[in-house]
């Protein structure tokens, strides 16, 4: 009577075509979560300027003089629902400099390379560059 199984080299050519597309995916998929944190960091610094411009529209264009001024810590109704600078977000981390005269909001991811490639920078009027990071 014969026994029922696989051979050794079966198992092992399953294993090596495991190993090749885990090969394949996990850059792929690497690649993507670098896109989606660059993505969000886009949006947020949106976010954040899109809400210093609406303060100034109600403030006689004076543009806030802190987040602060932006979140529920000063502002009723608030503009914005959080301070993004506060923490690191989805890999990059926000500071937002003001005055009454204008903004500056940036987002640098943590590490470079591996939460994201670029800086991100909005100014007053709204307008978003980017940079290869360092």
């Amino acid at each position: 009577m014969m026994k029922k199984g696989f051979t050794l080299v079966e198992i092992m050519i399953v294993v090596a075509i495991i190993a090749l597309l885990a090969a394949i995916a996990i850059p792929n998929l690497l690649r993507a979560r670098l896109t989606a944190n660059e993505a969000s960091a886009q949006a947020t610094l949106r976010t954040i300027s899109t809400a210093a411009e609406t303060y100034a529209a109600a403030n006689n264009g004076n543009f806030p003089t802190s987040i602060d001024d932006l979140t529920t810590v000063n502002a009723t109704p608030p503009y914005l629902n959080e301070d993004y600078t506060a923490a690191p977000r989805q890999g990059y981390n926000y500071t937002f400099i003001s005055d009454s005269a204008g903004y500056e909001a940036t987002a640098a991811p943590l590490e470079c390379g591996s939460t994201g490639n670029h800086d991100f920078n909005v100014t007053t009027g709204g307008v978003l560059v980017s940079a290869a990071c360092s």
